[in-house]
């Protein structure tokens, strides 16, 4: 089980290490990319649009728009208050996907060998903004419930497969 927020935030440092991996590749047979003009009005204008339709998807129950907050507002509290959730540390380090920045790199490695140097950032643009504003959104509604967010399952729940789950931020959370 991890927290709901640090699920969603941990996709930036994801799209980090994907550009990363895949830039020395795609630098050493494209070359460093060129900044041509409007290219960086281009880059902000997608990173915030990206960011704008994350915070909306996360802050509207709209399927078609990948709306997240019906699982918010359907998520079940933990059933034994004396279930020991994860420190932060520990969920933190559980939200970290390896499978997001395979899945996340090879976008970059393709739109950088077949278009631009550029493309390396792909996840960095498209990913990493949406996911980030999923997290803002998963806080903002932590903050207006005054409950923690987390995403699991537990063994006491045994019919429940991966859901969203509320615990109380006054329960006893070791961090």
């Amino acid at each position: 089980m991890v927290r709901y927020a640090h699920f969603q935030l941990m996709a930036a440092v994801e799209a980090g290490i994907a550009t990363v991996a895949v830039a020395p590749v795609v630098l050493g047979v494209r070359g460093l990319p060129h900044a041509e003009g409007d290219d960086w009005v281009l880059l902000l204008y997608l990173v915030g649009m990206s960011a704008f339709f994350g915070l909306m998807a996360g802050m509207t129950g709209m399927r078609w728009l990948g709306g997240e907050k019906g699982s918010y507002d359907s998520a079940v509290p933990v059933a034994d208050p004396k279930t020991v959730l994860p420190t932060r540390r520990q969920s933190l380090r559980r939200s970290f996907d390896a499978g997001f920045v395979v899945m996340s790199g090879l976008p970059c490695l393709f739109t950088g060998l077949l278009w631009s140097s550029w493309g390396i950032l792909f996840a960095c643009v498209f990913f990493a903004p949406e996911r980030v504003g999923k997290g803002v959104s998963v806080l903002l509604w932590e903050r207006r419930h005054g409950l923690l967010l987390w995403w699991g399952r537990l063994d006491e729940q045994p019919l429940e497969k991966w859901r969203s789950l509320y615990s109380s931020p006054r329960a006893p959370v070791p961090g």
